[in-house]
């Protein structure tokens, strides 16, 4: 299955994406979050769809796509998890996965404006594969992990480099700015995959080309990484795990290439869709 959320911000309405074409389930109840991903809301909806087949409201096709899920109780990323990646910034291959956190306030859904933070001058882009996990997750064995997945989501980890890499010390600054978490269009349940270690992602910026990986080339996989986060943090329902870019951001130009108000950001991979953020300048909300 893949699941939506559209409508205005704040209010989303939950849906369904069959061929293309996305349906309310509204009338199912509830929304994507915590509870339902923990209390078999995956199946119960799949049986729902069937038993709707043909009744459900098909949306407009130009009508706001929120995240896909409500907002997780955290977003967990995978620093420097692509060789390429590691190798144009300049840095060592890590030895075990680095962790970084984005806040729960940056998500935003996958056609939404990315807003530049007051007094950034080195916004970037890294489009990514995310884990969304399915049933709470603890000391999680590496052969067990993927029965802990609930399925994937198309996700692009804005980062401010100064912020991350020149004030002091911790990632995290860099990483949890308003709208730094466009993820979406969909969730895709892990059984639409055949292998998630062979996925296409790529990026483009007002036209051209950037980023253009393969999940084949993760230094740490899937369901490593499902299991190695496990150790440190209990993982709940909803939660998202990033799992790190490939090469193409901006920081590894030279000199490097920062996102301005007006770019245009496209980004997609095999079987998650496709978004588009425009940037634009802050503004106080």
């Amino acid at each position: 299955m893949k699941l939506i959320r559209y409508g205005e911000v704040g209010g989303e309405e939950i849906g369904v994406q069959i061929d293309g074409i996305n349906y309310s389930v509204a009338s199912f109840g509830g929304d994507y979050n915590e509870a339902f991903f923990a209390e078999d809301g995956l199946a119960r909806l799949e049986q729902f769809v069937k038993d709707n087949e043909g009744k459900l409201i098909e949306l407009p096709a130009d009508i706001r796509l929120g995240a896909p899920f409500t907002r997780p109780s955290k977003i967990v990323c995978i620093g420097l998890n692509y060789k390429d990646h590691a190798e144009e910034t300049g840095a060592k291959i890590p030895a075990e996965p680095i962790i970084f956190m984005k806040s729960s306030t940056s998500l935003v859904g996958p056609n939404d404006q990315i807003m530049i933070p007051r007094n950034s001058t080195k916004t970037d882009w890294e489009v990514e594969l995310g884990i969304v996990i399915g049933k709470k997750a603890s000391y999680v064995e590496e052969a067990e992990a993927l029965d802990f997945v609930a399925g994937y989501v198309l996700h692009n980890d804005v980062s401010e480099r100064e912020y991350q890499l020149e004030r002091g010390g911790t990632w995290d600054k860099g990483k949890g700015c308003d709208t730094f978490a466009p993820m979406g269009p969909f969730l895709a349940t892990k059984d639409e995959f055949e292998d998630i270690h062979n996925i296409k992602l790529w990026l483009k910026v007002n036209g051209k080309t950037f980023q253009s990986g393969n999940t084949s080339n993760l230094i740490f996989s899937v369901p490593f990484v499902v299991a190695y986060v496990s150790q440190f943090m209990t993982l709940l329902p909803g939660d998202v795990i990033s799992t790190g870019t490939p090469a193409g951001v901006g920081l590894g130009f030279d000199p490097p290439i920062y996102l301005k108000p007006g770019d245009v950001v496209e980004l997609g991979a095999d079987g998650l869709g496709e978004a588009r953020q425009e940037v634009v300048s802050f503004k106080s909300h």
